[in-house]
């Protein structure tokens, strides 16, 4: 019988306030539970929401008005210190990546860009003024291969192109909530290869890491960030990554 994997290390959040306060959206997914887990095992982290189509609040990346119905219903509760979008769409069971101009088609591009980069610009629309000032930090999940600079292999165009699309309303947004908010981080975040239905038909099990260990990893990184680090886009090793 194989031993049981060891648990994922804790995460050091030390540099959030005692009582900090947490969301992730797309909890429902492996990225997103593992992360609201480590949250609520963490003694300074006073509250964590995941919201995702079946919480309540609901958030639908395809129904536009519940972004911002749940972005009301949860800013009754204060302000957050830490704010993750996991959510994201590589394949589904009507397609895989593109691998060849031929296989480009509005049906896929569309459902890549709702879930990946349209859905998330509205999270930062309603969401980013929630962030707390002393100490606030908002991460959408994006990806190494939505770096344009780094696209040496070509395919997955839609994927590609909804990830490096998000890069730039990530970048826009921190230009102009820093105005308003000069404390706040806004970064995009590469997880890395993780062990989820995302990553199964790209041998995501045997090269992965497990999602409690990926979740810690990317936590870690986003706790060493200061506001100078706003609007940039980084690797879960806490790299910075090339646009």
């Amino acid at each position: 019988m194989d031993p049981s994997p060891a648990p994922a290390q804790a995460p050091d959040l030390t540099s959030f306030p005692s009582g900090f306060r947490a969301l992730v959206i797309g909890a429902s997914g492996s990225i997103g539970q593992a992360m609201v887990q480590h949250l609520a095992n963490e003694p300074r982290c006073a509250a964590v929401l995941g919201l995702h189509r079946s919480s309540s609040p609901r958030i639908d990346f395809d129904d536009e008005a519940s972004i911002a119905s749940a972005a009301k219903a949860v800013q009754a509760g204060g302000k957050f210190h830490l704010i993750i979008n996991a959510a994201g769409l590589l394949h589904s069971s009507a397609f895989m990546p593109e691998k060849k101009l031929g296989d480009l088609n509005y049906t896929q591009l569309e459902a890549t860009f709702r879930t990946n980069t349209f859905g998330p610009a509205l999270v930062l629309r309603h969401f980013a003024p929630l962030l707390a000032a002393e100490r606030g930090v908002l991460a959408l999940l994006s990806a190494k291969v939505g770096s344009i600079e780094d696209n040496r292999l070509g395919g997955w165009y839609s994927y590609r192109a909804s990830k490096a699309a998000l890069n730039m309303l990530l970048k826009t947004a921190a230009i102009e909530v820093k105005r308003s908010n000069p404390q706040a981080v806004l970064v995009s975040l590469h997880p890395g290869t993780v062990n989820t239905g995302l990553s199964k038909p790209f041998k995501g099990e045997q090269i992965g890491r497990a999602a409690p260990d990926a979740a810690a990893d990317m936590l870690n990184a986003l706790a060493q960030l200061t506001p100078a680090d706003t609007g940039s886009f980084f690797s879960y090793t806490g790299e910075r990554l090339h646009w």
